[in-house]
């Protein structure tokens, strides 16, 4: 049973994993830092007087229906920036990578292209086939 769960934690997509899961932690805090530390200041400006931030009042005097509008502009922008950087840092350069050295795999068929090459195959009679065919 040890054996099994030792070759279970040793798989590659596992380690692969716990590497995205911890990295993508501490991408996410940088991000976070550089919003609190930027982008909320800049949203600052533009939400008034008000101490409760970008937002609206529902009803006057009350704050618990305030609709702040500014942690949403903050969370999408988040999510565009996390987004960019892991495209550009990450996906291009693995496409990058995958172009030069990717393996030389034959290209996979499709079932309409496998059929029809059965079809012709068949067509062409079992001297053509190129399989074994004893009567």
């Amino acid at each position: 049973m040890l054996k099994g769960f030792k070759e279970f934690l040793l798989r590659g997509n596992v380690i692969d994993l716990a590497v995205a899961v911890v990295m993508g932690t501490a991408f996410v805090a940088i991000v976070t830092a550089f919003s609190n530390g930027v982008i909320n200041p800049l949203l600052a400006v533009f939400g008034g007087t008000s101490e409760l931030g970008l937002g609206f009042q529902l009803v006057a005097d009350k704050p618990a229906t305030f609709i702040a509008i500014g942690p949403i502009i903050t969370a999408a922008l988040n999510f565009l920036i996390i987004a960019a950087l892991l495209y550009f840092i990450v996906m291009v350069p693995a496409n990058k990578a995958k172009k030069r050295w990717g393996t030389t795999e034959a290209a996979v068929l499709t079932e309409v292209e496998l059929l029809a090459e059965i079809r012709d195959l068949l067509a062409a009679g079992p001297d053509h086939s190129g399989g074994k065919h004893e009567s």
